[in-house]
């Protein structure tokens, strides 16, 4: 077991604790959350980045596939059509919208789409999801699209608030006066 596949299953236990944490988060967790939101955004975006512009500048090597498998034929394929081509400018576009706050649910999208793309052409084509970096990718989209979820109480209520969410509050909802909090973690 090497040091990155520790690293990457310290972070899956991260990821686990935070997914089944109790609601409501208190304040302290509540920047423990948005930290590690954070972290994770910026490290799933930098290697969605970084390999995207290595399609088009070759600074990492990367070994192909063996030759005459059907991994070799699809990345081939995809390769001489120009459809990697695409799919490498979104990986870029979609790492750079992770990165910024406002924008990292139109990132997640499209990364997750691209995720769940690698994911099932490494289960399919490579024998199953062996990549540290691919179980990470995996990982780090379900983390986050947890966390968006999280902060709309996962019942739609984010109402005209400050954040801009724009969908109307009731007072049945978990953001209700009630409650004590509104859209996002704000106290109302």
């Amino acid at each position: 077991m090497s040091v990155v596949d520790i690293l990457f299953a310290c972070l899956g236990f991260v990821f686990l604790v935070f997914a089944l944490w109790p609601s409501p988060l208190s304040p302290s967790q509540q920047r423990i959350m948005k930290l590690a939101s954070n972290i994770v955004a910026v490290l799933l975006g930098a290697v969605f980045i970084v390999f995207g512009l290595n399609f088009f500048f070759n600074f990492i090597a990367i070994p192909h596939p063996p030759e005459g498998s059907p991994a070799a034929a699809f990345i081939g394929a995809m390769y001489s059509t120009g459809y990697l081509k695409l799919v490498k400018i979104l990986e870029i576009a979609g790492g750079l919208l992770l990165v910024l706050p406002r924008l990292r649910c139109l990132g997640l999208i499209i990364i997750g789409a691209i995720v769940f793309n690698i994911a099932c052409i490494h289960q399919f084509m490579f024998g199953g999801l062996k990549d540290p970096t691919v179980i990470f990718a995996i990982l780090a989209c379900l983390f986050l699209a947890y966390d968006a979820w999280k902060k709309c109480c996962g019942c739609g209520c984010c109402a005209s608030c400050s954040c801009g969410c724009q969908s109307s509050s009731s007072a049945s909802s978990c953001c209700s006066t009630e409650s004590g909090s509104g859209c996002c973690g704000e106290k109302k």
